[in-house]
């Protein structure tokens, strides 16, 4: 059990742990695919996630863990079990289109730059919003 503001801090650590693997992978594809389109493209995959995936989510849950009436909190509830599941079928259906060579290694470069600095974005906000907790408390 954690107290409830320490889940934004969890998930806050999960989400920029998953955004800089991802990332890593992105950038690890760009070696010979780099270009100043390709950066723009992988630029117009963050904003895309991040104005209508990952930004949405930090907001609903973080609204969801503060409305927690419990200070204590089992320490996965940083999650609902919707948003476990959405992130099992990403690293499913991720792992599988590398190992399966489903896309070229410039798509891959291109998706998963934008879609890890989107990840690791969320991350860092979540740490915002943990500490943006503390000045609530007194």
């Amino acid at each position: 059990m954690v107290k409830k503001n320490n889940l934004l801090l969890i998930a806050c650590l999960v989400w920029a742990v998953a955004g800089i693997n991802i990332l890593k992978i992105g950038i690890i594809s760009y070696r010979s695919n780099v270009s100043f389109i390709h950066i723009i493209y992988s630029i117009v995959v963050f904003i895309i996630f991040q104005k209508f995936v990952f930004g949405k989510l930090v907001k609903k849950h973080t609204e969801r863990i503060l409305k927690y009436k419990d200070n204590r909190q089992f320490f996965l509830k940083f999650f609902d079990t919707k948003s476990f599941l959405i992130m099992a079928f990403m690293m499913t259906f991720g792992i599988l289109i590398r190992v399966f060579k489903l896309m070229p290694q410039k798509c891959i470069a291109l998706f998963y730059s934008g879609l890890g600095f989107s990840l690791l974005f969320a991350g860092i906000l979540f740490g915002f919003n943990y500490v943006k907790t503390f000045k609530y408390k007194n």
